[in-house]
């Protein structure tokens, strides 16, 4: 376990980096906190004491919550390991974190007979398979996607998969929309 004053000093950095890394200057970062410039400098610096008052308004304006600057990290901030998922044909595993932006599972489809419900929702989907066939409806399309072949897709588009003659395993991505459409149905 880290000290206290290590982990000040690792909030001060996430702080600096965040900032930097979104291209604001201690000038534009100020604008979006009505923090001054030389508050904003003292508190990467070690020079002023961290307090909800400076913290809450810099943590909204980089988009990040208070634990994402206080985190001390693990082994679990590098290797994941999933668990499974089970829901009627399909089993998951997710294969990344749940606060990013992008998702990536593990799915596994067992063959199925007919035509799975289409959904829509915003966003792109993107797969690859692993093992198996995968035949894909896209609106009136029907797409057979062969292990080794990824596809990619408007999700605005109607759209469903399933597992042709036999399981498949295929890896998805997608963003949160994708999230809640396809991991949580």
């Amino acid at each position: 376990m880290r000290s206290a004053s290590g982990i000040e000093e690792l909030a001060r950095s996430r702080l600096r980096s965040l900032r930097t890394t979104l291209g604001y200057s201690l000038e534009e970062l100020a604008e979006r906190t009505n923090l001054s410039p030389s508050t904003i400098s003292r508190v990467e610096t070690g020079k002023r004491t961290l307090s909800l008052d400076v913290l809450v308004p810099l943590a909204n304006a980089l988009q990040v919550g208070l634990d994402a600057l206080f985190e001390v990290p693990g082994d679990e901030d590098v290797v994941i390991r999933p668990a499974p998922h089970s829901s009627g044909t399909r089993t998951t595993w997710p294969l990344s974190r749940p606060d990013g932006r992008t998702i990536a599972v593990k799915v596994r489809l067992e063959p199925s007979t007919g035509k799975p419900a289409q959904r829509v929702h915003p966003g792109h989907d993107w797969f690859v398979v692993l093992e198996g066939r995968v035949r894909l409806w896209l609106g009136d399309r029907e797409i057979d996607v062969d292990t080794g072949e990824a596809a990619e897709f408007s999700t605005m588009t109607p759209h469903s998969f399933s597992a042709l003659h036999e399981p498949a395993e295929l890896i998805m991505i997608f963003d949160r929309e994708g999230q809640r459409a396809h991991v949580h149905h």
